[in-house]
């Protein structure tokens, strides 16, 4: 019994990790970096760096 429950939530995660590596077409994708600064971005906001060179 342990084994199916167990063996079922790994499919489930599975299957969720298929989804989020999915692109979506029209969604656009971020850029991971700032082109500045070279930081990495974290949600859609924009760099702290205000366009300084570090």
């Amino acid at each position: 019994m342990i084994l199916k429950i167990v063996t079922l939530f790994l499919v489930a995660i599975g299957v969720l990790a298929m989804f989020g590596k999915v692109n979506l077409p029209g969604r656009k994708a971020a850029s991971l970096k700032c082109r500045k600064c070279g930081r990495y971005r974290i949600g859609k906001a924009p760099c702290d760096c205000g366009g300084r060179k570090k």
